[in-house]
């Protein structure tokens, strides 16, 4: 049994006994796909959202909509968040909060970090990095297989086997939420400046080693079980 969640790890129920996979993404690469994911969003989700907001004495209005243009949602993303507490990732929860909470608990036994740039570079070796933590035998033979099924195309070609009610919450469906799987979509839209405001907000936000595994992943960051504060 599993569970996928985008909370932060101290918004989570905690047991020793349950196993904590958190996947993390560069931080401009998360905001594109964030942009993909919720501008496409289809009227029924947005009706429920904004009823959810409203009857939520915290949030206390409908949910924002996202600009079509990516640039433009990156200004806000960058300087609003849902509430007063937090002050970016508009409209939902901060990205640097959540970053920060997963990485505090990273020395955790039963908490595996892994990031998105390592799937992309070794899937293979990052699925029996995965298996091995969670304890999980694979036969051999069925390797290939699996890696194969795991990989963007084949989901994204399989997307509405694998996700039949995705049409109900995105305009194209599957197509919308298996979007593009790549990295670095972010240099076709925003400025030099707009990067340089991303960076000097996470340099602030972040401690340098969860900066730079952010940025880069395990390959050139290390291991995050190891890596200092």
């Amino acid at each position: 049994r599993f569970l996928k969640s985008h909370l932060p790890f101290d918004a989570l129920p905690i047991y020793d006994e349950v196993k904590y996979i958190h996947v993390a993404r560069q931080g401009l690469d998360a905001f594109m796909s964030w942009h993909n994911h919720t501008s496409h969003y289809t009227p029924a989700v947005l009706a429920v959202e904004d009823t959810v907001g409203m009857e939520d004495e915290t949030i206390a209005r409908p949910r924002p909509r996202t600009s079509s243009d990516p640039r433009e949602f990156f200004q806000v993303w960058m300087t609003e968040g849902p509430w007063a507490r937090l002050a970016d990732d508009y409209p939902a929860s901060s990205y640097f909060d959540i970053e920060r909470s997963w990485w505090a608990a990273r020395t955790r036994s039963n908490v595996l970090m892994v990031h998105y740039n390592d799937l992309k570079s070794d899937l293979g070796g990052t699925m029996r990095r995965i298996a091995r933590y969670l304890d999980v035998s694979v036969d051999e033979v069925l390797w290939p297989t699996l890696i194969e099924a795991a990989g963007f195309d084949f989901m994204r070609e399989h997307g509405t086997e694998l996700m039949p009610t995705a049409a109900q919450a995105w305009d194209k469906g599957s197509e919308t939420f298996l979007n593009k799987g790549t990295n670095g979509r972010w240099r076709d839209v925003l400025t030099a400046d707009d990067v340089a405001r991303y960076e000097a907000r996470a340099e602030r936000e972040l401690p340098p080693a969860l900066a730079a595994w952010l940025a880069h992943g395990g390959p050139v960051a290390g291991d995050p079980h190891s890596s200092p504060d």
